[in-house]
């Protein structure tokens, strides 16, 4: 088997990324720059593809995997070391989608989900997050609250008011992801909304929405009309 040194420079990965940029790159060839080497058998493109393969050419299936979970599928030269690497560079994507949608200030219940929504998205166990704001509507504080499995996850009312009390916050916006895709709440969400909204108005403190994200989308209490 020729390996990648042998082949033109325009079909090397490396040498093709710098010449034409990374969108001229597919994923296996962007992959396999993070793998770095082959085998004696098979190119790091080979191993890449394989990968691939084995997610069913899904980044956002990639995206959830642990680095023992990508060790896990056996792919001969596809060890913990190409593992770490190839989970950093997915996470550092994360990161920059993130970034990128994050608001100082919420007007509309987009502006919160779509952060979230690229913070949350590829978890694969559920993720309770509090938003707390001041009366205009400007972000204080954001914080995971408690993680759970992949149906649900234990909140705890008390803590999440003292949190508020503690940021001087004047509102709060609930979120949780769905790791099954769903985004339809569940009457143990709506139950816990109600309660924590009911909680909050004794300290003078709104909830102004709950968002639940996932990767088909988000739904908002409040653009549903049911906070």
């Amino acid at each position: 088997m020729k390996g990648i040194k042998t082949w033109s420079v325009d079909d090397r990965p490396r040498e093709k990324l710098l010449l034409k940029g990374t969108n001229a790159l597919s994923n296996s060839e962007l992959i396999a720059i993070l793998i770095n080497n082959g085998t004696p058998n098979k190119t790091a493109v080979d191993l890449a593809k394989e990968l691939l393969t084995a997610t069913h050419n899904n980044l956002e299936r990639l995206g959830k995997l642990s680095v023992k979970e990508i060790v896990q599928l056996k792919i001969k030269g596809l060890g913990q070391a190409k593992a770490i690497a190839i989970v950093a560079a997915l996470e550092l994507g994360i990161r920059r989608n993130t970034t990128e949608n994050k608001k100082e200030k919420i007007e509309r219940s987009r502006d919160i989900a779509e952060y979230l929504k690229a913070q949350l998205q590829y978890k694969q166990h559920e993720v309770f997050i509090v938003v707390f704001l001041n009366r205009a509507n400007k972000i204080l504080h954001h914080e995971i609250i408690s993680e759970g499995g992949i149906t649900g996850t234990v909140v705890d009312t008390r803590i999440i008011l003292k949190k508020a009390l503690e940021y001087n916050a004047t509102g709060m916006i609930l979120c949780h992801n769905h790791p099954s895709g769903s985004i339809k709440p569940s009457a143990a969400d709506i139950s816990l909304t109600r309660k924590l909204k009911e909680a909050a108005i004794y300290f003078d403190i709104a909830v102004t929405d709950h968002i639940i994200v996932s990767n088909e989308g988000y739904y908002s209490f409040a653009d549903e009309g049911i906070l």
